[in-house]
């Protein structure tokens, strides 16, 4: 049976982390331990149960309280997942869950969930995948829904497991593990701090046997399907931030800089875009 709390009002301190906290509060809620995130619908809370992840609470409207739990339910039989056990399930109605920012929008169950302690990048690029492990890092890319596009198409062409740099916007934040659609959960990945990336990073990838490819516009460039590319043994594609692109020192250390061909007239794309065509040509093992 579920632990069901049916509230009338919003004003339980249980309720901090859906009704109080911003995404800066949510990660540091537990320190020293890590925090807690909020994951968006049966589906990607789901995904994030069947990934390990621990709920701490949920949060799910009366009206559709039967049928999210119910999927909740059938999903994690389907995937052999732990169940939600005695995990309290605030239930409320509608007008009481609308004066949550964003509510309107979504209308399904919401999770409190903790996070997880990521590995660091050493550990994290000796736990890939052989042979031929594909890899991307993301530099500096602010838009939550950006990275969660990245993450679902990473899963979906076969990279093995994507570094964030520290000063990208969270995977965890709301509206990115809901664009992934719950991806976030499923491809390893792992931050590494921006000033440690900005300095030693490449070095680091090179010394874990990995040859890097910069997506960036130079007079050395390649084209994505340059045969060269699929003899790398290990491979790491750098994306940069939506406006000023890759660091001018991560382009000049990589091994690679890399363009997708167009037609004349457009020399960009949006990153999320370009990663989907990236990781199609890249992630194919040859």
């Amino acid at each position: 049976m579920h632990n069901l709390i049916f509230l009338n009002d919003l004003t339980a301190p249980e309720l901090a982390p859906y009704v109080k906290f911003n995404e800066a509060q949510l990660f540091h809620a537990l320190e020293p331990h890590p925090g807690l995130f909020i994951a968006e619908s049966p589906k990607v809370i789901e995904r994030a149960l069947r990934a390990g992840y621990r709920p701490a609470s949920l949060l799910v409207e009366e009206k559709v309280l039967a049928r999210d739990l119910a999927e909740l339910d059938r999903e994690m039989a389907a995937n052999q997942t732990t169940g939600l056990g005695q995990t309290p399930i605030y239930v409320a109605k509608r007008e009481v869950l609308q004066h949550l920012a964003g509510y309107n929008l979504l209308r399904g169950a919401l999770a409190a969930m903790h996070r997880i302690k990521r590995p660091d990048l050493t550990t994290f690029l000796a736990a890939l995948p052989t042979p031929q492990p594909r890899i991307a890092v993301l530099e500096s890319v602010v838009n939550p829904a950006n990275i969660g596009a990245i993450f679902r198409s990473a899963a979906a062409l076969g990279i093995d497991g994507i570094i964030v740099t520290s000063d990208s916007a969270d995977p965890f934040y709301r509206r990115a593990s809901r664009v992934a659609m719950g991806t976030v959960f499923q491809i390893p990945w792992t931050y590494v701090d921006a000033q440690t990336w900005y300095t030693t990073g490449i070095e680091l990838l090179h010394q874990a046997g990995f040859q890097t490819a910069a997506m960036a516009l130079r007079h050395n460039t390649i084209k994505i399907d340059d045969p060269q590319l699929h003899q790398v043994e290990k491979l790491a594609i750098i994306l940069g931030s939506e406006g000023p692109g890759l660091q001018e020192t991560t382009i000049d250390h990589s091994d690679f800089t890399i363009k997708i061909p167009m037609t004349a007239g457009v020399d960009s794309l949006n990153v999320a875009a370009a990663s989907a065509l990236a990781f199609w040509e890249l992630g194919q093992r040859r």
